[in-house]
């Protein structure tokens, strides 16, 4: 509820997202299909950075130690995930439909293509809400967040671009999709888990 509050951080992730599509359009047009799947994933990689990860770094000591007082870690951290998720993935979907509008559709299994966005859109999210709170301990130093976020999100960039591409025609194997598939669901149940066990360290300090 009081994430909700704060609307204006919210209009200005949905701002923020419409004009940086919006450049994209006036600069390139309708790319093909390459491009536009690494466009795509580069703009859902700035978005995350703006819109997930500084969702500790906004806090406040006194409403951190609200917090701490009336919860436990392993609840708060878990609520901040869902959050971050839910906001990730509204971002994600309104992409989609800007790309289309702006961008052109050389999607050719939409389906698929939006399963593979919402979960590159969840992995990144768990990702950096994890790196974010370790940042926030080392006194809000955002360039730990890069440090520590980006050769993790890296390898799941390229894993997620790959994948991505059987959706505009390209042809892959059934046994190398689905371990791409299940190597992304492995990240994100490590990142789950590494938060459930680390954060109450970092809550305590």
């Amino acid at each position: 509820m009081l994430e909700l509050r704060q609307q204006h951080t919210f209009f200005g992730i949905l701002l923020y997202v419409a004009s940086t599509i919006f450049v994209l359009y006036l600069a390139m047009g309708q790319p093909e299909s390459t491009v536009y799947n690494g466009l795509f994933w580069m703009i859902q990689l700035f978005v995350c950075v703006n819109a997930v990860a500084k969702s500790f770094m906004q806090e406040s000591q006194g409403r951190m130690l609200y917090f701490y007082s009336i919860v436990s870690p392993v609840h708060f951290i878990i609520s901040k995930l869902i959050y971050s998720t839910v906001i990730m993935l509204l971002m994600v979907l309104l992409s989609l439909v800007l790309f289309r509008i702006l961008l052109g559709n050389p999607v050719m299994n939409e389906l698929q293509f939006i399963g593979i966005a919402c979960l590159g859109g969840l992995s990144l999210s768990l990702v950096f809400t994890l790196m974010s709170a370790i940042a926030a301990k080392a006194h809000q130093n955002a360039a730990i967040m890069a440090i520590l976020g980006f050769p993790l999100i890296i390898p799941q960039l390229l894993l997620l671009i790959r994948l991505s591409k059987a959706a505009y025609g390209e042809v892959f194997r059934e046994g190398a999709v689905l371990q791409i598939g299940l190597l992304l669901t492995g990240l994100d149940l490590l990142v789950i888990v590494l938060s459930i066990v680390l954060f109450p360290f970092l809550w305590r300090d």
